[in-house]
């Protein structure tokens, strides 16, 4: 059991053994979120991983556990999804492998009533095939192995829903007993030889229905094992312990326990165990774990570091700004098991359809059994019988609920793996849908790392107005701002703490300083407050606006005092990933708070030619809501300073903040890297992952189409049809396996 405490209450996730379908997740799902208490409850078939918000003061976790056991099913608090998952595994092998040893024996029997096999029955020990020991060995596997299915059924049934255990169990036990019937009316118990002129028995359908199902089964656990794998990587980058220097001291401690301020050396070769900065060494980092960046990072002092990131070269000292659950890497991946609780809308309506889909062949299994009774051939109780057997058997409510989860798991954590973390399953599958893009400038179009390239004093020194602008902008986390912060350091100014500061997003900012007003910010946001400008400052402004850069406006009371021009370089593979987008019929579009002329020299250089600019965070939110109007799926992909609005409005927010707290709080994906190439890579994958569940729906319904009315003009015997259903869902995961092969030979294309 993981627990956590957001904002609503508290959250754990564990592991829940004993679905048989999503049917079983939606029941769960349902009663656990009427308890008193419980804000919100999700549960995955796939990753048999329940997910629960809740109020402590109003129930417990205990609480929570004992109404899953009551609806027939065993929560393990004790454990998480893929620990719960590898026991139901194990579990499956072992019923499994009984089922098959006692399968065998029972199969024997039908050599005699094939023809083509005829020859081999004088190979067959006789005592095999008596009728006493077929009853004997399918009692064991119908109540011992084939037990848990009564239960499923039983606590199905009790709730007044239905899953495919009721099918299953329903189904064999018809056959069971209509067998066991057979024995006794025919005085066959007593036999010593059963052959081809015996009365046909079926202890080998509920056998081979019995095994099929399992051996379904045990394929499912162990696609949804290795979609969970893909997810859960992110654990395995979490260093346990750190090594700690306090006092001159260095000490190995557990990382829950290291606190920010602390200083913890890493050694070449190890995972680096808390988020911090560089403060003595210099060596290269593999942040491809993390991130998806092949190329190792070069760090220095003052540089970050993350946790789950790998220390390359020499020894580094890092000064600790997170630890523990703290961290980027655990952030993440509470991000991934967000999306994985989360379903599209795909999900959402086939769980709606599995509701209905057992209920509805128990009727058709009715309806066969009186046709036959009634109008195919009046009287012959047992082919009625054996037919809606057959249309029980048959139908396959799993596969319908697997078309979809495993194929968007195993997505999610190839793109994870990536740098790409999708917050909510349907994000993917709005994703594969995308008609436009809009990108932001600064620090998604270009690469986020402004430098000042001039500073033209209009009233006072240089060094005063940029030693005043840093002050002023001192707590941004904007790119611009941290240029200009950077820009006094090298210059080595002192920079006053400011009394107050006053941000508007995508504006600039008002801060008293040494008693004076200073503002620092765009030409927007000096001609709303009406800073006086004189015209040596608007010249200057024109001048390198015309050249591409960004001008700002320093001010003091309200008079303009300084004008400062940064540059930002377009991304070397914009262009590229603009051309790529194009071939994807996908239409882009730029964005920005900045002036006409700068972006439009940094759309020329990428290749865009529709240009928003001097658009405040509301204007772009705008622009995303008219384009969705008028019928767009917009995509729009921003750096998360001051784009959260247009973000959150589009069909898909993308959050580019290279492992920054903005990138994993806006949007609806994030990428981690800051890299243009994964936004055309995501699309593409997601039209693959798409496309592999719009195949597994098809396949799923087609089955069920052709196959039940075959079943039910008798045309398929029902260890036949039990067969069939089994393999329909192996086909579906095993399509759906197929996935991870299509998204690696897409990944190697883009390298």
């Amino acid at each position: 059991m993981r627990m956590s405490s957001p904002d609503n209450g508290m959250m754990i996730d564990f592991a829940v053994q004993g679905m048989s379908c999503s049917a079983c997740a939606a029941r769960i799902e349902k009663s656990v979120g009427k308890m008193e208490g419980v804000h919100e409850a999700a549960v995955s078939f796939p990753l048999r991983t329940a997910w629960v918000q809740f109020s402590p003061e109003q129930v417990s976790p205990g609480q929570i556990a004992e109404r899953v056991s009551q609806l027939g099913f065993t929560a393990s608090l004790s454990d998480h999804g893929d620990s719960g998952l590898r026991k139901e595994h194990a579990i499956l092998r072992l019923r499994l492998i009984g089922s098959l040893l006692l399968t065998l024996p029972l199969l024997l029997t039908m050599i005699h009533h094939l023809p083509i096999l005829a020859p081999l029955a004088a190979y067959i020990p006789s005592w095999l095939t008596l009728p006493w020991l077929q009853l004997a060995l399918a009692t064991v596997l119908q109540f011992v192995i084939g037990m848990p299915f009564y239960f499923g059924a039983y606590y199905a049934l009790r709730q007044k829903s239905a899953n495919m255990d009721v099918l299953v169990a329903v189904g064999t036990t018809a056959a069971y007993l209509y067998s066991h019937y057979i024995v006794f009316q025919h005085d066959l118990f007593g036999a010593s030889t059963f052959g081809a002129e015996m009365p046909a028995l079926y202890f080998e359908t509920s056998a081979v229905v019995i095994t099929a199902v399992l051996l379904g089964k045990y394929i499912e656990a162990s696609a949804s094992l290795k979609a969970n794998l893909n997810t859960a990587g992110y654990v395995t980058l979490q260093s346990q312990t750190a090594m700690v220097e306090r006092a001159g001291q260095i000490t190995k401690l557990r990382t829950e326990f290291v606190r920010a301020g602390d200083t913890v050396i890493v050694e070449p070769g190890e995972l680096v165990p808390v988020d911090g900065t560089v403060i003595s060494g210099e060596s290269s980092v593999d942040e491809a774990l993390l991130t998806g960046e092949s190329t190792p990072v070069a760090k220095r002092e003052g540089d970050n570091i993350w946790a789950g990131t790998r220390n390359v070269d020499v020894r580094l000292r890092i000064w600790t700004m997170a630890a523990g659950h703290d961290t980027l890497l655990s952030r993440i991946g509470e991000l991934v098991r967000q999306a994985q609780r989360s379903k599209s809308s795909i999900q959402r309506n086939v769980d709606a359809a599995a509701g209905w889909f057992v209920p509805l062949m128990l009727l058709l299994a009715a309806l066969t059994f009186l046709l036959w009774i009634l109008v195919l051939d009046p009287g012959n109780w047992s082919r009625a019988f054996v037919s809606s057997i057959a249309v029980m058997l048959a139908a396959c409510p799993c596969a319908l609920g697997l078309a979809a989860p495993i194929s968007l798991v195993l997505a999610s954590g190839r793109l994870a793996k990536q740098g790409i973390v999708a917050k909510e399953a349907g994000a993917l599958e709005r994703l594969a849908l995308i008609d436009t893009v809009i990108f932001d400038k600064t620090g998604t179009l270009t690469e986020g790392k402004p430098r000042v390239s001039a500073l033209q004093p209009l009233k006072g020194s240089r060094s005063s107005a940029l030693r005043l602008a840093a002050a002023a902008e001192s707590a941004s986390s904007h790119p611009l701002a941290a240029a200009i912060r950077q820009e006094a350091a090298k210059t080595g100014l002192v920079i006053p703490m400011p009394d107050s500061q006053v941000y508007t997003p995508g504006g600039g900012v008002v801060a008293v300083v040494k008693k004076q007003q200073v503002g620092v910010g765009n030409a927007g946001f000096a001609k709303e407050r009406g800073w006086l400008v004189s015209e040596e400052g608007e010249k200057f402004a024109k001048s390198k606006e015309a050249a591409g850069e960004t001008v700002l406006f320093i001010a003091i009371n309200d008079e303009c005092v300084a004008m400062i021009a940064l540059i930002d370089s377009v991304k070397s593979d914009a262009r590229s990933v603009v051309s790529d987008l194009r071939s994807l019929g996908v239409s882009i579009l730029l964005a920005t708070g900045d002036r006409e002329a700068p972006a439009r020299a940094a759309a020329k250089a990428a290749g865009i030619t529709e240009v928003h600019a001097s658009m405040l965070p509301e204007a772009k939110q705008s622009l995303v809501e008219r384009l969705k109007k008028r019928g767009k799926r917009v995509a729009m992909a921003g750096d998360g300073w001051n784009d959260a609005p247009a973000l959150a409005s589009s069909d898909v927010g993308i959050a580019m903040g290279n492992g920054t707290e903005a990138a994993l709080t806006a949007g609806h994906l994030s990428l981690l890297n800051s890299r243009l190439l994964a936004i055309p890579g995501a699309i593409r994958i997601s039209r693959l992952t798409l496309r592999n569940v719009r195949q597994n729906l098809a396949f799923a319904f087609l089955y069920n189409v052709v196959i039940i009315p075959f079943a039910a003009l008798g045309m398929l015997k029902p260890w036949m049809a039990g067969t069939a259903m089994a393999l329909s869902s192996v086909s579906v995961v095993g399509n759906a396996l197929r996935l991870g092969g299509q998204i690696k030979r897409e990944e190697r294309r883009r390298r």
